[in-house]
């Protein structure tokens, strides 16, 4: 049985793959992700075909294959076709080997996933293909090979794959969400993979704990903490158990790292006058970047690294300001409402969403460079706060009020699909998405 696969030697998930010749990512449009009401993409997931015999491999046909759909559904792309609907038998050759595109098309599938599992020793191969059921092509096939227990790394890396295919962006597969929670008593940093999956403790304060912010590479974690009695700004290695602090008079916090740097903005008030400066990652003031009497808070930098927003009450009330680096200037972008903070810049450069209140709630709004906007995406459901992009500017989490204790939210970049995350005791707030991990 072994033998009608391609032996596969390597690494836990290293994979060969194929795409069928001529055919061009560039010629496909199944997902226009630029367009508000999406349409969503009729896919058809049948269990996977079981190679070899045993208990482990009927578990993995099934899990393997719901990981999946659960996975491709979590972009908000595709819907999902019942598989009672399906014709085809996913146990015989047919259904994986060699595809009848008709009983597929006949029940309104255009995107089809097939897959075989093959379970030896505690070793798993499993092969996917994505095919276009109107074409009648192969879009992508992948083949991997590794540990049982690396199934679900091994399927969100086939899900990146179609992803890539169908719209020409790898996703957000290997990223990964912080956030401020409440569960010990205390409030501590804590990381979940992008889906809510796995989350942990990060910090172990026992003090209050906010506003963390990832380095462009993913390896650095800067928040502040009231650990030593008063907010102080600490940046801290991931894997390494190193870090450092920012521990100068008065308030150091709201951390921003610089895009592709290892440098971080952030509000120090040191001089008396909270003012954002431009830090090393190791802690060390380069310059300051705003003047202004009042609070300066709340930076987060353009992709391209030649702005900075930022939150001031320089107007009067907290409105949201962009300082261009390069000419000093500074401008107001924020004009509707009293009260706006919270900014975060979509990883696109085209938009910027924020919390603002209105009729004495927050909520989410999203407003575009071009002067489009304010667009408001959450509607009267509590408190809506501390929105994030994800890096494919296509996701945005935030904090939400609307069944009680703050939980994690995401919807679309235009405030469609919204639900929460998970569930966990005490309340959770302030999540921020992390870039893609190159290794995870």
């Amino acid at each position: 049985m072994r033998n009608c696969w391609i032996k596969i030697f390597g690494l836990i998930v290293i994979m060969s793959f194929w795409v069928v010749p001529g055919v061009s990512r560039a010629g496909y449009d199944y997902v226009d992700i630029s367009h508000p009401f999406l349409r969503k993409v009729p896919i058809a997931v049948p269990l996977f075909k079981k190679v070899s015999s045993g208990r482990e491999t009927n578990q993995l046909s099934k899990s393997a294959s719901d990981l999946l759909s659960e996975t491709l559904e979590f972009t908000g792309y595709f819907k999902f076709l019942d598989r009672e609907a399906f014709l085809v038998n996913p146990q015989t050759d047919a259904a994986f080997a060699s595809v009848n595109f008709h009983d597929w098309t006949s029940i309104g599938a255009e995107l089809l996933v097939t897959g075989g599992i093959l379970v030896q020793d505690n070793l798993m191969e499993i092969e996917l293909r994505l095919y276009d059921t109107f074409k009648e092509q192969l879009l992508v096939g992948k083949r991997y090979k590794g540990q049982v227990t690396d199934e679900r790394k091994i399927i969100r890396r086939f899900c990146s794959e179609v992803i890539y295919t169908l719209t020409g962006d790898r996703g957000i597969f290997n990223t990964e969400i912080a956030f401020v929670s409440t569960g010990t008593g205390n409030k501590e940093i804590y990381i979940c993979e992008f889906d809510g999956y796995n989350p942990r403790q990060l910090t172990h304060t026992k003090n209050i704990t906010l506003s963390p912010a990832w380095s462009s590479d993913g390896k650095w974690l800067a928040y502040t903490s009231y650990a030593k009695g008063k907010p102080d700004l600490y940046i801290k290695n991931l894997k390494e158990n190193r870090g450092y602090i920012v521990a100068k008079k008065g308030i150091n916090t709201t951390p921003a790292w610089f895009p592709n740097k290892f440098e971080l903005a952030a509000t120090l008030s040191f001089s008396d006058d909270p003012e954002i400066y431009l830090l090393t990652g190791t802690g060390k003031i380069i310059k300051r970047l705003t003047y202004n009497k009042g609070i300066d808070v709340s930076p987060t930098w353009s992709p391209n690294g030649k702005s900075v927003a930022f939150v001031s009450k320089r107007s009067g009330t907290p409105q949201i300001y962009i300082k261009d680096l390069d000419s000093g200037q500074v401008k107001r972008l924020t004009f509707q409402g009293r009260y706006n903070t919270q900014p975060n810049w979509s990883p696109k450069g085209d938009k910027m969403a924020y919390s603002g209140m209105e009729n004495g709630h927050n909520n989410i709004f999203v407003i575009g460079f071009d002067g489009q906007g304010p667009t408001q995406l959450t509607h009267n459901e509590g408190d809506n706060e501390s929105p994030s992009w994800s890096p494919d500017g296509n996701l945005i989490v935030f904090a939400s009020t609307r069944e009680g204790p703050s939980r994690i939210y995401i919807m679309t970049s235009y405030g469609t699909d919204q639900r929460h995350l998970f569930a966990l005791k005490g309340r959770q707030t302030e999540p921020k998405w992390s870039p893609r991990m190159v290794n995870k």
